[in-house]
């Protein structure tokens, strides 16, 4: 393995690690909220979950290595690749510092449509703007609205039973909950980082992977993702457990399962990425709503709604500069 596709590959296991370390709160946030799981169990059982997740399925990462970017060979290419890494490992610590909420999804993605622009690569960007962009920008407003819907259907079907006993079986629930959301999110983002290792191996030279996703690059690349988990982003996971609206058991079960069908929907049904921080941060909004807009707390929404909007240009301006600065060897 030529030196630049070591660094590439090492860059994307880096990026791995700091999507779950940076995205650990999207599985284990609301669980924590309401006490359903204390924080040791919590992180061991997202870790678990997050790497038994990222083991199966490989339609995404194969829509993804496929519509992205059309890569040069050999050095150009993978200094593409690094560059992109890079800017998208960059903004997950940034953003994890300010505890601020952001996809490592549209980090990624944005950051290699800016190496891309700085290497002069062919992007067809009808087919990114159909099998990468418009299901990421779907996904909040679907789990916004089912959130809300499976949050109000809950309330009526148990406003006779004794309050006390509700809230416990659903914080009973939330161990399941939970347990499908860390599933769901290495199920997810585990196959983007995965497809980024594919576009490098193509780069560097190495036909014979075509569409396929070698073995070796699911399992680093899972283990990498649930070995981040297990340190926790506890910056972010306060914010998304208190800062977006108040969140009791039902409100918690009900955005982790919604957030997880969606996850699995995007993954099984369509071969389509999501993000699994737009969703959650959506369904606990959509959960928080059914007691007004006023539950929500828009002052701390506002500045999540902020860094969604700018991680891509962000993330975009950054790796063009990086490529420009000598990471693409040109």
């Amino acid at each position: 393995m030529e030196p630049a596709l070591v660094v590439a590959v090492a860059a994307a296991l880096a990026f791995a690690w700091t999507n779950g370390f940076h995205d650990a709160s999207n599985s284990v946030a609301t669980s924590l909220a309401t006490g359903a799981l204390t924080p040791r169990v919590a992180l061991a059982m997202a870790a678990v979950l997050n790497v038994v997740g990222g083991l199966f399925g490989v339609s995404v990462a194969q829509t993804l290595s496929r519509s992205l970017l059309v890569v040069p060979v050999n050095h150009p290419g993978l200094g593409l690749v690094i560059a992109a890494l890079v800017a998208a490992i960059g903004w997950n610590l940034v953003t994890w510092w300010l505890g601020l909420p952001s996809s490592s999804s549209h980090a990624l993605f944005g950051a290699l449509a800016g190496a891309g622009l700085a290497a002069g690569v062919a992007v067809d960007w009808a087919t990114l703007g159909r099998t990468v962009l418009l299901p990421l920008l779907v996904s909040p407003i679907v789990g916004l609205s089912l959130a809300w819907l499976l949050v109000a259907a809950l309330t009526r079907a148990v406003k006779d039973a004794a309050h006390a006993s509700t809230l416990r079986r659903f914080r009973l629930a939330q161990t399941l909950s939970a347990s499908a959301m860390a599933l769901g999110h290495g199920l997810q983002d585990a196959q983007k980082t995965a497809a980024v290792v594919v576009i490098a191996l193509v780069a560097s030279g190495d036909a014979a992977v075509g569409d396929e996703v070698p073995w070796w690059v699911r399992a680093s690349v899972a283990l990498a993702l649930g070995i981040g988990t297990a340190f926790g982003g506890w910056r972010i996971i306060r914010t998304l457990g208190r800062r977006i609206a108040p969140i009791d058991p039902m409100t918690g079960f009900s955005a982790e399962i919604v957030a997880a069908g969606s996850l699995y929907a995007a993954s099984g049904v369509f071969a389509a990425p999501v993000s699994s921080t737009h969703v959650i941060v959506a369904s606990i909004m959509g959960g928080g709503a059914t007691h007004g807009l006023r539950a929500i707390r828009w002052r701390h929404v506002r500045w999540i709604v902020l860094a969604f909007a700018a991680t891509p240009l962000v993330t975009a301006g950054a790796a063009f500069a990086l490529y420009q600065a000598g990471l693409g060897w040109s």
